[in-house]
């Protein structure tokens, strides 16, 4: 595998991340379960992104001054990129994870937790298979043309489904779930596993919070499937890849206590994700017909973005008259 990163970059990397994970875990929150508000998840947030374009500047002095202008440009661009698609992409994960809680009734003071390890898990997973992906495509070039088809199939179908939300009464794994998992009928605060009593025997029982987590670790598995493919558009290089993925996952805990309260104001991003995810994939499969320069890819993915963003904000500002008109009458 060709890449920049040096042993010591792989091992400062690494131990960066687990202190940002700790970091996290006491600051956003802090360590006492309690609702994260509005400001507080704003703050830091605007922190996570400042970190990851401070890591950007520090990547490209070092390349810049280890191995010329040319491959600095080069690389801190493709992480730039790879981290705005990254973030975006995040940003349905996170309305899944609004669904869950939702469904389960989960206060968002005993959010924190399952978010924390949900992210961790995340780090895990997409680690693996960020290295698994890259060997594939190394020994078989090919794939590149099968992940490209793939996004743009999801693309389609994203935009189809935008605007239909998950069924959780109806998900198989929930029910598999329920039938062989001993379940509480409540929370008990913050623990996933607590021993009750049942025909005089003391018996270990998992609470809903523990359902919630596995439904988060699963689908962020299933949306590094679709985001991870559609960074390989923008490099090979294991190490942008990584630490592009995971600094836009570090940040993921403050940006759902950010779009919790709302949601409902961005109706149309989910569109543009789709569209994203087709330009990705159209791009992978027009690599060896015509190269696509990555910082055309950043102008196209950072305009999709703000655009439906915008949209979104004056949908919701043309429908709120409305919605207050009908109130009165």
């Amino acid at each position: 595998m060709e890449t920049i990163g040096t042993w010591w970059m792989w091992a400062g990397f690494f131990a960066f991340v687990l202190v940002m994970l700790l970091i996290d875990l006491l600051a956003v929150g802090g360590a006492k379960a309690h609702r994260v508000s509005l400001r507080e998840a704003a703050v830091w947030s605007a922190v996570w992104v400042g970190v990851s374009l401070a890591f950007a500047g520090l990547l490209w002095c070092y390349l810049d001054h280890a191995m010329g202008r040319e491959v600095a440009d080069a690389k801190t661009l493709a992480f730039v990129t790879g981290y705005l698609i990254e973030k975006a992409l995040a940003v349905d994960n996170v309305f899944v994870w609004l669904i869950l809680f939702g469904y389960f009734a989960i206060d968002p003071a005993l959010q924190k937790r399952v978010l924390a390890l949900g992210v961790f898990g995340a780090i895990v997973m997409r680690s693996a298979m960020i290295f698994g992906g890259v060997w594939l495509i190394n020994q078989f070039h090919w794939l590149l043309y099968v992940f490209g088809a793939f996004l743009l199939l999801t693309g389609i179908k994203m935009w189809r489904a935008a605007d239909e939300a998950p069924d959780l009464a109806d998900n198989a794994l929930l029910a598999w779930l329920r039938r062989r998992l001993n379940v509480t009928d409540r929370l008990h605060g913050e623990r996933f596993v607590v021993t009750q009593m049942r025909d005089g025997k003391a018996v270990r029982f998992v609470t809903p919070l523990l359902l919630v987590l596995v439904l988060v670790e699963i689908s962020d598995l299933i949306f590094a499937v679709d985001s991870i493919p559609a960074i390989f558009a923008v490099s090979l290089d294991p190490f942008i890849v990584l630490t592009s993925n995971v600094f836009a996952i570090l940040g993921l805990r403050a940006m759902y206590f950010l779009l919790a309260g709302m949601a409902e104001r961005f109706s149309l991003l989910k569109y543009g994700l789709a569209i994203v995810l087709v330009f990705v994939g159209g791009k992978m499969l027009l690599m060896d017909v015509f190269h696509v320069p990555v910082l055309f890819s950043l102008g196209v993915v950072a305009a999709i973005i703000v655009t439906s963003v915008v949209l979104s904000l004056r949908r919701t500002a043309r429908q709120a008259p409305t919605d207050g008109w009908r109130d009165e009458c």
